[in-house]
Order: structure tokens, then sequence, then C-alpha cells
């Protein structure tokens, strides 16, 4: 659902560019042509389409009419028992007539189908006795007929005897462009035997002017009549044909559908040609869409605008955003926004009841065999659970009707509906929008925002809490029953969602160059390669870099925020908490854990006063470890590195320095070697700022290892 800041910006933003209007068909008429260059809109010659790239040829293996008239060609399926036996198939020779053995000649042309048999059984009947005859038609004749004049394929056709004028208009792909759809005529040995308007056929579906052909019958399309062009709100903007010099408005609206609900009646444009006005052949006539206006004519050339009716509410005003129910309302003389939304509930959005069903639908742990919800999904439910309404700033749109200018009046909306503050609960006018935000829309001070963070660990009272602006670590966990005997309270972990960003982007961009570095490397390593056994070893060194980008790829910020605390006397900095802070407090562990180039990698028992020469030497340091490179990840989340190499003084501070539960020592190899894990490390200068920025732990140092 967009919000509401996003559809004011939205509604700001400039229009988009006008369509553009497709070029006219090259076979267009002049008057399209015309159409296209007053309106920028190609419209289609009405009805054309019916005709348009198909053809429908007659069809053969259908009933004989009742009313078909027997002629030459026509085959007669005769069958006869009784005293005789006959099953003949007789065909019409060209002088009509039929040879039936033991019968003789019978004239058959000029009868029609239903008048066959009983013809032929009183003809036969004069020579037969005690006899039962059948007669039908089979194969029928074809004939040849012509089409001509302004047709889209003029010639001669050869088509069935039960062809019509509509059905060869269809069979010869009906009048072109050019060619009139109002007055096909059918010629009969000379004579107009029929005259069709197709508008009647597509509008009214009338066929009444549509009969039988005959041998050698013409069919004559003559060039189109008086032309019009309907655009605008009707529901087939197009082209039209007049039947005569002039036609109502009416009639003409009537061959597309008609107007729509949606057409104005108070006007429509008319655009008319007069040829004796010399300088400005072309007028405007305004009509009104009423009964003298569809009783009124159009010509030749005229182009005829409808309009649609205006989109505008007399008698609304709109609220949308952080609601219920975005609407448009009825307006009433003295409204106020107090009365558009009458009590707290409207501004609940839908979903929110949505979201709240679906809590019943936990996660199943298998392994217990009972429901459960995660405790990151409960604390995303009840911070997103009800979207926050910004109860300081709503705004109303209005359209000043002096200027045209769009105005922004802000009010106060818990003023407006909690307390009816006359001068926030302002009085609305019609066609007012009013837009209520929420607090996602635009951010609000933090001490207007609701905030909830999570303790966890070794506290007596383990949950979320809500928090107040500038409540810090102590406060929160002094709320939550303070902490348990068992809590380590220097190795704290405080989390935050806007330090795991920032965490997560320079990592990215340290993989992004660690990528690039490896591509380069590898380029100019395999140009340099002088022969087989040095190129096998430019391939390993090159899988060995790809899976360590793979594993550095795989890494995620913890988003951790090193509280730096002192062992001796660990208490919290006064660090104010954020929404959707998470803070663990572990119990204390009896272990220190040494890995990297040592001998035995292990959580050794943790000594009092135990240094990291200590754990080290219980260790055992390989031949290729860099002590002077060393680490301490301490359990705070903090990163001491080993500076001897660039102190006047040694390592002896280092190697001294006393280790807590929980700490872990780091022993990278020294660079020699030349792995692509090496010469990460190599490349990163400093490590301590490293898993600052990084926010790693140990656990990532051994993913990259590995």
């Amino acid at each position: 659902m967009p919000s509401a800041a996003d559809t004011v910006a939205r509604e700001a933003a400039p229009a988009s560019p006008p369509e553009v209007v497709p070029e006219v068909d090259a076979n267009a008429t002049e008057f399209q042509r015309f159409v296209r260059d007053t309106t920028g809109r190609s419209l289609p010659l009405f009805g054309y389409n019916l005709f348009a790239g198909r053809t429908f040829p007659t069809l053969q293996n259908v009933p004989v009419p009742a009313d078909y008239v027997v002629g030459p060609g026509d085959e007669i399926v005769l069958k006869m028992w009784g005293m005789v036996d006959a099953d003949a198939r007789l065909t019409v020779d060209r002088n009509g007539q039929v040879a039936i053995p033991r019968v003789g000649v019978v004239t058959v042309a000029g009868l029609k189908s239903s008048q066959l048999e009983s013809a032929l059984k009183s003809q036969v009947g004069q020579y037969l006795k005690n006899f039962q005859l059948n007669a039908t038609m089979g194969r029928l004749r074809s004939m040849q007929v012509f089409v001509v004049g302004q047709a889209r394929k003029p010639g001669a056709y050869t088509v069935s005897s039960l062809s019509s004028l509509i059905s060869v208009l269809f069979e010869s792909g009906g009048p072109a462009a050019s060619g009139s759809m109002r007055k096909i005529q059918l010629k009969r040995d000379g004579r107009v035997v029929s005259t069709i308007d197709l508008y009647k056929f597509l509008a009214e579906g009338d066929k009444s002017a549509d009969v039988f052909l005959h041998p050698g019958d013409v069919i004559v399309i003559p060039p189109a009549g008086p032309r019009v062009a309907m655009i605008g709100a009707l529901g087939a903007p197009a082209i039209y044909e007049l039947s005569r010099a002039e036609e109502p408005v009416a009639h003409v609206l009537s061959y597309g559908g008609g107007a729509l609900s949606l057409t104005t009646p108070h006007k429509i444009l008319i655009e008319r040609i007069e040829p004796s006005v010399v300088k400005a052949p072309r007028v405007v006539i305004e009509r009104a869409l009423d009964a003298a206006g569809l009783k009124s004519t159009v010509q030749d050339g005229d182009v005829v605008t409808l309009f649609k009716i205006s989109p505008a509410f007399s008698n609304a005003v709109t609220l949308r955003g952080n609601v219920a129910t975005p609407l448009r309302y009825s307006y009433r003389p003295g409204m106020r926004v107090a009365d558009l939304i009458p009590e707290r509930e409207a501004l609940i959005q839908p979903d929110y009841y949505t979201r709240k069903n679906i809590l019943v639908q936990f996660e199943k742990d298998e392994k217990a065999g009972r429901e459960r919800v995660s405790a990151e999904r409960q604390l995303s439910e009840v911070k997103n659970l009800l979207e926050e309404i910004n109860w300081d700033y709503a705004a109303i749109e209005r359209v000043d009707p002096n200027d045209l200018r769009t105005q922004l009046i802000p009010f106060n909306l818990s003023k407006a509906i909690r307390e009816r503050d006359p001068a926030q609960n302002m009085e609305l006018q019609p066609g007012d929008v009013i837009t209520v935000f929420g607090v996602k829309d635009l951010p609000v001070p933090v001490a207007k925002r609701t905030q909830f963070v999570r303790i966890s660990g070794e506290v007596r009272v383990p949950g979320f809490y809500q928090i107040q602006p500038g409540e810090t670590l102590r406060q929160v966990v002094e709320r939550a029953g303070g902490m348990t005997e068992q809590a380590y309270p220097y190795a704290t972990e405080l989390t935050r969602e806007k330090t795991r960003s920032q965490q997560q982007a320079n990592l990215d961009r340290a993989i992004r160059r660690l990528e690039a570095d490896i591509a380069g490397q590898a380029l100019t390593t395999v140009q340099n390669a002088t022969n087989q056994d040095s190129a096998a070893a430019v391939q390993a060194q090159m899988a060995a870099q790809r899976q360590l980008l793979a594993r550095m790829q795989s890494l995620k910020a913890s988003g951790r925020i090193a509280l730096e605390l002192k062992p001796e006397r660990p208490e919290y900095p006064d660090l104010p908490l954020e929404d959707g802070d998470s803070v663990t407090i572990p119990s204390k562990p009896g272990f220190v854990s040494v890995f990297g180039a040592v001998l035995a990698e292990n959580a050794f028992i943790y000594r009092p006063e135990g240094t990291v020469e200590d754990y080290l030497n219980r260790a055992g340091l390989l031949r290729e470890a860099d002590v002077e490179a060393a680490l301490i990840i301490r359990a705070d989340g903090s990163v001491e590195g080993n500076a001897a190499h660039r102190s006047w003084f040694g390592g002896g501070g280092f190697m001294g320095k006393e280790l807590q539960p929980g700490d872990a020592v780091f022993v990278p190899e020294k660079f020699d070697r030349r792995s692509a894990y090496t010469q990460f490390i190599q490349g990163a200068k400093d490590w301590t700022a490293i898993f600052y920025q990084f926010g790693l732990g140990a656990a990532a140092i051994k993913t990259i290892r590995n």
C-alpha cells in the first residue's frame, strides 16, 4: 500500500509526456488523413474491419433452403421402390430437364426444392403404379457472378448456387476504403434487384435486402457517400458514411452504439467545412446533446467531438493516507475535520486486523512438538502490528477557485480530533483532500516515537521493553530486574540495526576491492607464466583465491557495538538505547580460545592472571606463526593488536597482557607462503580497524581461514 507521502509526491510530480499518435495507414483515404491532421487521432472507417484481411467462402455442405430454385447443373438424388426399384443421380441439363429411367424426360428447372418431390411423383405416376418416390438435392450447381466498382478485390467469382449478396461480399473482401457501405447494388439483366445498407446489417442484423444470387448477377459497389468523423466520448470513435447528404446526429451515434453514460450532454463541437468562404473555410459549431441537438444534422466533412463528463465531484471531500477507509465522503455545509474522522478507530488501517488475526499461525517446533514464536518474529510483530499516526501533522489540499492554485493547509490532528480545538478542527470545503500521515511517512522526533528493545540472557525478567527517549542500557537492565548471580556483564552484546547496516556496507566495499585485486593479479600472473608447471600453480592459486572470495561473501556483519568495559569493574556507559536494539548478557564462561597458526586450536580453561604468552605456550606456535600480527578479540567486542613492530619496546607488553574469560587469541601466518588467505591479510594493514568496521568476531576469522 503506498504511503500518504508517496501519494503527495506523486501528485506533485510533472505530468508524463503526451501519448504518441500512430501514423495513418498508407491506404487511408484523404478524409482520414484530414482528420489525422486536424485532431491528431487516426480513426478507422466504421464497419470496414469486418472484411479487412479476411475472406469467408460460401459453405457447401449445408441443408438446401426450401425456396431454393432448381436449375441447370443441379444434381437430383432419386430413389423409387415398390413396383419398380430405382436409385439414380440425375443432373439437370441446360434445358432444365432430367431423364428418368422407364419414364422419360421431365422438366424440373424453375421448381423450388420444396416442390421437387411432389412434381416428380406426379410426372412418374402417369406411367407407373404402386410405387414410392423420394427426391432430394445432391451436388448443387456453381455459377459465376461479378463484383465491380469500388471493391477490395473486384472480378468474376465462381460461387455456390446457395450464395447470397452478403456471402459474396464476404468472399470477395467487401468494399475498398473508397467504396460505399450504404448503397451496394445487385443488378440482374440490367436492372437493380436489391440495394443493401451494410450499416443496418452491422448495427441491427437486418438482412431483409439480402437475396440469393443467379448466374450472371453483378454486385456494384459505388464510391462512398458523405462521411463524418465522430471522436471523443462515444462507444466507437470512427469515420461514418451518411446515407444521404445530411443525417441527424442521433442516427450517426446509433451506428456505433450511441453515446456513453460518461458523455456530457451539455456540449458537442462540430467542425464544418464551408467551401464558399475563401480565407477561412472552416467553422466551429457548438451544440448541446439534447433532443434538439440530436435532431440537428451533420454533413460531409464534419468532425464531431463529444466530451466526457467532468470528473469533479460537486459535494465530496476526500480522506486518504493512514486511515481505515480512504474514500470520498459526502460534504455537507459546516462540515469539519472531526466530522470526517469522528473517532480514533477511523485511523486504524484495515490490514492491522489482518496482521492481528494471523498471530495464531505460529511456527512449528518439530523437536519440542509444540507451537512457538521466534523472538525476532515477536519483536517485528510488536513493532509493526499497528501503523502509528503522526498526531502533530496532517494536511488539507484545497484548490483556490480564484487563481486555481493548490493550497496546502497543515493542522494538528490530535487537537482537531481529541480536543476539538476550533483553530485546528477546520471547516472543510467541497473538493478538499485530507491526508493523514504515519510516522513512517514523515519521521517524527524520537520523543514521539514508540520504541522497543529486546533484553535477554542473565537478567531476572528477559523480554521486550518499551523505552523512553534517552533511556540508557543501565536503566533498562534495572527495569528488567537486574542481573542474576551468573551474569557476565563484561561480555554484554549490544547489537543495533543501524550499526549492522554500516558494518555490512564496509564489508561489501572491502569484498569488492578484494574481488578486483584478485582479478587483476590473476591476469598479471597468467601473462607471466613461463611453463606448464607455473601455469598449474597459477591455476591452483586462482582457485584458492576464488574460494576465499566465496567465504568472504558469506560473511554477515553482526551490528555489535563494542562497549569497551573494564574487566575488573564492568560498568555500563551512559549509552542511550535506540528502537530495535538487542541486549544479551551471557553467563560467565570458563575458557579462553586460541586459534590460527598454532599446534592446538582449542578453548583452554581460564586461569586468573593468565597472559597471552601463557595461552600461546599452551597452544604451541607453528614455525610460520606471525606473533607480531597476533590479535586479542575481547569478550566485550573490542580488538587489540600486537603493535610491537611499530614500537621501540618490543612485544613484551602485548605478550604480557592478561586475558579474561571469553577472550580469544588469533595468530596469523607469515606472508611468505603467499596463499590467498595470507595475501588478504597482507592487504589488510590494520586488523583492529577491520574488526571494528566489519563487526566481525572470531567465528568470522575462522570462516575465512577454512
